[in-house]
């Protein structure tokens, strides 16, 4: 009996390409049932969708003809009188807590005065013009009245042998009776600012300036700036020298973040002077004799001395210019 290997390839390829023939037979009487069973539901998925559609159609003219109906319509209207009405509620919610936050004020009753009051009313107030001067300027003199006795016992040791060895800052030179009269009333009569006259010659307003930086150093510390006036670099050099010796400083204490700073033009002085004052520091302001005339905007800052040239300095000046 032969055996498989002897079998030649091509009865091989006839009997490997007749096995999907022969299943082919076998499944092809089921095919025609598949086609049955998709159209059928096919079919039943149109007649679902036609349904839907007809429903739909049904819904909306039944929502159309409800809104035409007087029961839509009043369906409609409450919804909106509801609406209206919390937004009615809302706003006077509103209104009384507006009226709640409100200070009711009493009108008072204005009565037409008579002429005689008017009299009396105008007299009243001329009275009150006139002592309203006095009271600024007792206002104005009692700014230093706290610290009166501290200023009276700098003023009265500056009458002393001058001390040469002192600490910076500190009075180097003595004063006489006229220097400690000007003090003084500058001070306590003047409250601080204010013109005074010149002692004659600029390093004798240089010594009473000198005083006064002590005394005012004294009561503000570190807090306060020296501001000084004086047109010109020539007498500005002698105000940097006259307050070197008198008070003991060297050249590192003058200059814009030192306790002494030299100005030419007044501008340039009242915009430090507002620097100062915006960081919470007191300017000193110091005017020289030859200056002819005192800025404006120099006299709203609380501590300023203006030296009043006599004739014979102002004449002086003039052949220096």
């Amino acid at each position: 009996m032969p055996d498989d290997t002897d079998l030649n390839p091509a009865e091989q390829t006839s009997s490997t390409s007749d096995a999907p023939e022969a299943e082919q037979t076998k499944t092809s009487p089921a095919e025609p049932l598949l086609q049955l069973a998709l159209k059928d539901l096919q079919a039943r998925r149109d007649a679902l969708d036609q349904e839907i559609q007809d429903l739909t159609q049904r819904k909306q003219q039944l929502e159309a003809e409800l809104k035409a109906s007087f029961a839509g319509q009043s369906d409609a209207i409450a919804r909106r009188v509801k609406g209206f009405q919390e937004y009615l509620g809302g706003a006077l919610q509103d209104l009384v807590q507006s009226v709640e936050s409100l200070e009711l004020v009493v009108q008072p009753l204005v009565v037409q005065p008579s002429p005689l009051d008017q009299l009396d009313q105008q007299a009243a107030s001329s009275q009150a013009s006139s002592d309203a001067p006095i009271a600024a300027a007792v206002a104005v003199a009692d700014t230093f009245k706290p610290d009166a006795r501290l200023i009276r016992d700098a003023l009265e040791r500056f009458q002393q042998q001058p001390d040469v060895y002192a600490d910076p800052w500190n009075l180097r030179r003595s004063i006489d009776a006229r220097d400690i009269g000007l003090l003084e009333d500058w001070f306590f009569n003047q409250g601080g600012r204010g013109a005074q006259p010149s002692r004659g010659t600029r390093p004798r307003n240089i010594l009473v300036s000198a005083a006064l930086i002590a005394i005012v150093g004294e009561l503000y510390g570190e807090q306060f700036q020296c501001l000084v006036l004086a047109g010109g670099p020539e007498r500005l050099g002698e105000w940097r020298r006259g307050l070197q010796d008198a008070l003991g400083l060297g050249r590192e204490d003058f200059g814009p973040n030192s306790g002494i700073v030299l100005f030419e033009r007044p501008e340039a002085l009242v915009e430090r002077a507002d620097r100062l004052e915006e960081r919470g520091e007191v300017p000193l302001i110091l005017i020289d004799a030859a200056e002819r005339t005192i800025e404006i905007p120099v006299l709203q800052f609380p501590l300023w001395l203006a030296f009043a040239a006599g004739p014979s300095e102002r004449f002086e000046d003039d052949d220096f210019l």
